[in-house]
C-alpha cells in the first residue's frame, strides 16, 4: 500500500451491477475521492485484471482505489472491511464497516482511517433489511472516534442533509456521479 492519504469526502464501491458503468462514474468523480475495488463476483485472475485497468484510470484522475478482500502484491491505496478483517496497521487508508455502535468501537480498536456506517437508508443490495434512519445514523456517527462516511442508500442530496465527513454508495455515484469539487478540510 501506498503512502496515507486523506480521508475521501466521496467513496464509490464497486460490484457486479455497476462494473459495466465504472469508467464513466470514475471519470465524473473529484480529484481526492475514491473506489472501494469489491468485485466478488469475478474469479481471481479476472478480478486482478479488472483491478488493473480501474487502478490505472484511478491513478490518472487523482482518484484513490481501496481493495476489499484478498489483494495483497495490488499496490492500492488502502482496504476496506470489517475492522477484524483490516489486519495489522500499515500505511495506506482503512476504511472499516459498521453497522453499529459496538462495531464502531472495534474500528477504532483497529485503527481504521474512517468508518462506513451504514445502511443510513433502504438499499437495493439488501431490499426489505432494517435501516439505521437518519436520527439513529447521526446518533452513532457522533459516538464515533474517528471520520464517518454514510452509506447506504446515499444520493448527492442526502449526503448534503447529514453532517459527517462524506458519503459512499454503488448505484448513488454510479448512476448520477457528483461533479462537485471535493473538499480537504476536516
Amino acid at each position: 500500500m501506498h503512502r496515507c492519504h486523506p480521508v475521501p469526502r466521496i467513496v464509490l464501491l464497486s460490484d457486479a451491477r455497476n462494473d459495466n458503468h465504472l469508467e464513466t462514474a470514475i471519470s465524473r468523480l473529484p480529484r481526492g475521492s475514491a473506489l472501494v475495488f469489491r468485485h466478488y463476483h469475478l474469479p481471481p485472475a479476472a478480478r486482478r485484471a479488472r483491478f488493473a485497468v480501474l487502478r490505472r484510470l484511478c491513478a490518472r484522475r487523482g482518484v484513490l482505489i481501496i481493495t476489499a478482500g484478498e489483494a495483497r502484491g495490488w499496490r492500492a491505496d488502502g482496504r476496506y472491511g470489517a475492522p477484524q478483517s483490516l489486519g495489522r496497521p500499515a500505511p495506506g487508508l482503512r476504511l472499516a464497516t459498521a453497522h453499529s455502535l459496538a462495531e464502531i468501537g472495534a474500528a477504532g480498536r483497529a485503527r481504521a482511517s474512517a468508518i462506513l456506517l451504514s445502511p443510513v437508508f433502504p438499499t437495493r443490495s439488501h431490499p426489505g433489511a432494517p435501516v439505521l434512519g437518519p436520527v439513529r445514523f447521526l446518533l452513532l456517527a457522533r459516538r464515533a472516534p474517528l471520520p464517518v462516511i454514510a452509506l447506504g442508500g446515499m444520493t448527492k442530496h442526502r449526503a448534503a442533509r447529514l453532517p459527517v465527513r462524506g458519503w459512499a454508495a454503488i448505484d448513488g455515484l454510479t448512476q448520477n456521479p457528483p461533479k462537485t469539487a471535493n473538499r480537504r478540510d476536516s
